[in-house]
């Protein structure tokens, strides 16, 4: 470890937790982060969140859009080589625009993003950045950023099911989930901007064409219109990501031409 990333984690974790604590570093990026909760508790608070978000959904019974949403997914959860994630796959109807995948590998896409999804390839780079999040450990970062040492034994050794109910509204939204509609909430900028770069690895490893990646979020720019600025926003603007998008695109192109399949667009829908 370099010794600027050894002080710059020492001080998180003297400021944050003196009894217990650690530093994990994001694959792919490097980027050290605060971990107080492990990868099994981290898992198993979000395996509890998933069945939180369906319980309060309306699963689709359209088995051919959903037969798509788990052939992308499981084209991605391939190359995110987490083998020790239980992945689970679900179409949720609903007008809103989003999807998500909790710790442990818990996906699930709504209809409302389908339409600006559009083809495979879409729906790839969309759940490439879901799973990066899952992948970077976001949800268990942001429980260790925001609830404390000791909230978050409490949590882990409790589970959801068991916690008070403060603490459970606080775990589910630190993972990203609203806990009174069943919808995910964003996560920081940089963590957008990680998942944005590591996703679009996983879309083009998986085999899709990552040049869809800057379609999907002119198409996400257009569907937007009305919202705030960016610096009054957790996510960043479109632009700014298409931006972001494009100079990784090299690298993205080479995955792509390095995968063992090319399937280009995919399926398409309206």
């Amino acid at each position: 470890m370099r010794h600027g990333r050894f002080f710059t984690c020492l001080g998180m974790v003297l400021a944050a937790c003196p009894a217990l604590c650690g530093c994990a570093t994001v694959e792919g990026t490097g980027r050290t982060q605060l971990m107080l909760i492990s990868p099994q508790q981290e898992q198993a608070l979000g395996a509890q969140a998933y069945q939180e978000v369906l319980s309060k959904e309306r699963i689709s019974n359209d088995a051919h859009m959903t037969g798509i949403v788990r052939r992308v997914g499981e084209r991605i959860a391939a190359v995110a080589n987490r083998p020790d994630f239980a992945w689970e796959f679900k179409l949720i109807e609903s007008p809103q625009v989003n999807a998500f995948c909790l710790p442990g590998g818990k996906i699930a896409v709504y209809t409302g993003i389908l339409p600006i999804m559009k083809n495979e390839a879409g729906m790839a780079v969309v759940l490439g950045h879901e799973v990066a999040h899952a992948v970077a450990r976001h949800g268990g970062e942001r429980i260790s950023q925001q609830l404390g040492a000791a909230l978050v034994m409490d949590i882990a050794a409790a589970g959801l099911g068991d916690a008070s109910p403060r603490n459970k509204e606080l775990a589910l939204k630190a993972l990203g989930v609203g806990v009174n509609v069943g919808v995910m909430l964003p996560f920081s900028r940089e963590h957008e901007l990680e998942a944005d770069q590591l996703g679009l690895m996983y879309a083009a490893k998986a085999g899709y064409d990552p040049r869809e990646a800057v379609r999907l979020w002119e198409r996400m720019e257009s569907a937007g219109k009305g919202k705030p600025p960016e610096f009054l926003s957790t996510h960043p603007s479109e632009r700014h990501r298409i931006s972001d998008l494009e100079a990784l695109m090299g690298d993205a192109m080479r995955n792509y031409q390095a995968a063992p399949e090319q399937y280009g667009l995919g399926e398409s829908w309206k």
